[in-house]
């Protein structure tokens, strides 16, 4: 007998009823779950709606659904059939949103639901369907709002090949930081000039166009980390040239807002120059499957175990709600009362209160915070001692923040001139710090600083978030306070090393018992 495989799964219309009630399935799961997180999903669009640089955000989902679309021959030939490994995924995925939510990191919930959405698909439709269309999936990962961690390393590197540059055409340059003179004026490269927005523009692009013009995994790769450097490397060409232009112009061209005009025009030349020279070794002309092998496929195909499908929706949804709702637990139980005054003194009388201030550098916090702000002297030693103490934290109020910052005013007349972390030795114990210099006109600080978290200190902030997270979910509440300290010096930093050392040996104890008298009585009161 004589049989052929009908190549009826090519169609437009080749999804078999019980692959539809299952894709239904799958979409409605999606849907209630998203509506379970929907503050998480606010803030994403919230920042779409407020920062050009995340607008491309209201793209990522038609890119991906046409991405599934084009895929649905295929999709059309598979074995749908829901799997229970993924629920462990899952799991680990809420109890890292919960995680995120009970610190306060936004971006972290933000990746850890929309991750989410590939493990549903996985778990209701099972492996094959996931693995037919898990780039799709993995590009709803570029709508979360992601990027502002890199701003400082982007704006070193654009200072460093800015400087070299000018120095290697033969432009004597002094640089502080961020911030460098050149004989004809000065400049610094802040925020706008990192070049994040050309980066995250240049990976969302050249990803999509990775994966639409190459099969090879090699020559995705290869363009992917293309479309990384590319970017980073020409904005520090960019700065390079609104320098020279400023400079040869005598202060007259790409000194204001046009300057932020020829980046994008410049960087729009590179990304042209870019895909165009990717254009060269293209695959997409190439047949992705071919019919035999999609026949094979079709054949081993089986009508989808409808009961089963829709027991796995229910099984998602309730893996899924699980942590919002504990969470909500946690938000009820929230002490609301007011932080008491933080007071701090020396009993043994070394260190003595002293009414005048040495400096008139103030760091800068948001959101509601109980602020101790002191200034002690010993003999000739000067010390100014900043605490800032947060409780009951949220997204615009929390003491782990990029808002929180070491000069709050661009025109404070401070700068931050270098960061690093220090190790003091405290007798048997050890403190790490985060160290700074900053300058001003004639003053010069150095700045050591750490969080105070309970019944942990830390120097770090990542390890800090952790530390906040569990103590928030374990039920000790979210207190947590950064203190700092800081010297004066005159021509070198480490000249302010042995006072801050002193200090810290000799208040340290005094400053924790205080706090931890502040968390006592918030939480009796």
């Amino acid at each position: 007998m004589n049989t052929q495989i009908q190549p009826s799964f090519v169609s437009d219309n080749s999804f078999l009823g019980g692959q539809k009630t299952a894709v239904l399935i799958t979409l409605l799961a999606i849907v209630l779950i998203l509506g379970i997180y929907y503050e998480t999903i606010e803030s994403i669009v919230a920042i779409w709606n407020r920062s050009e640089t995340y607008a491309h955000g209201y793209l990522i989902v038609p890119f991906c659904i046409y991405m599934i679309w084009k895929k649905r021959p295929v999709l059309a030939s598979v074995d749908y059939r829901p799997s229970y490994v993924p629920l462990l995924i899952l799991a680990g995925l809420g109890a890292g949103w919960l995680m995120a939510a009970a610190a306060s990191v936004q971006v972290a919930e933000q990746y850890a639901l929309v991750a989410m959405i590939p493990i549903i698909v996985w778990a209701i439709l099972g492996w094959n369907v996931f693995s037919t269309i898990i780039f799709p999936l993995a590009y709803l990962l570029f709508a979360v709002p992601f990027g502002e961690v890199f701003i400082p390393p982007l704006i070193d590197f654009t200072a460093d090949f800015t400087v070299n540059a000018l120095q290697f055409v033969g432009m004597p340059v002094y640089r502080e930081g961020s911030f460098f003179s050149i004989p004809s004026g000065n400049w610094s490269v802040v925020e706008a000039c990192s070049g994040v927005r050309y980066l995250i523009a240049s990976v969302t692009l050249g990803t999509l166009y990775a994966y639409l013009t190459y099969r090879s995994v090699t020559r995705r790769f290869v363009f992917i980390v293309c479309s990384i450097l590319v970017p980073i490397i020409a904005n520090g060409m960019r700065a390079f040239l609104i320098v020279m232009t400023g400079h040869l112009s005598g202060m007259r061209l790409a000194v204001g807002v046009d300057h932020l005009i020829y980046g994008w025009v410049f960087f729009g030349l590179v990304m042209l120059l870019l895909f165009w020279l990717g254009s060269f070794w293209r695959e997409d002309h190439l047949p992705v499957v071919s019919d035999r092998d999609l026949a094979e496929s079709d054949q081993a195909s089986s009508t989808v175990p409808i009961k089963t499908t829709l027991g796995m929706g229910v099984l998602v949804v309730a893996v899924a709600a699980v942590w919002p709702v504990y969470l909500h637990y946690l938000n009820n139980k929230t002490d609301i009362r007011p932080i008491p005054e933080i007071s701090i003194t020396d009993p043994s009388g070394k260190w003595k209160i002293d009414p005048t201030q040495f400096s008139d550098w103030m760091p800068g916090y948001v959101g509601f915070s109980r602020q101790f702000i002191g200034h002690f002297q010993h003999e000739n030693q000067h010390i100014g001692l900043y605490i800032t103490y947060y409780r009951n934290q949220q997204q615009t109020d929390k003491l782990i923040s990029t808002g929180n910052v070491l000069v709050a005013e661009k025109n404070s007349g401070w700068r931050n001139i270098s960061g690093d972390t220090r190790k003091i030795a405290l007798g048997a114990t050890e403190l790490s710090v985060n160290e700074n210099v900053l300058h001003a006109a004639s003053d010069h600080l150095l700045i050591w600083r750490w969080f105070w978290l309970i019944d942990q200190e830390t120097d770090s902030s990542y390890r800090g978030k952790v530390i906040q997270a569990v103590n928030r979910i374990l039920g000790k509440g979210d207190d947590g306070a950064e203190i700092m300290v800081a010297a004066a010096y005159e021509h070198n930093p480490e000249e302010a090393v042995s006072v801050l050392r002193e200090f810290i040996a000799d208040m340290k104890p005094v400053i924790t018992e205080s706090l931890q008298v502040v968390q006592s009585e918030s939480t009796r009161n």
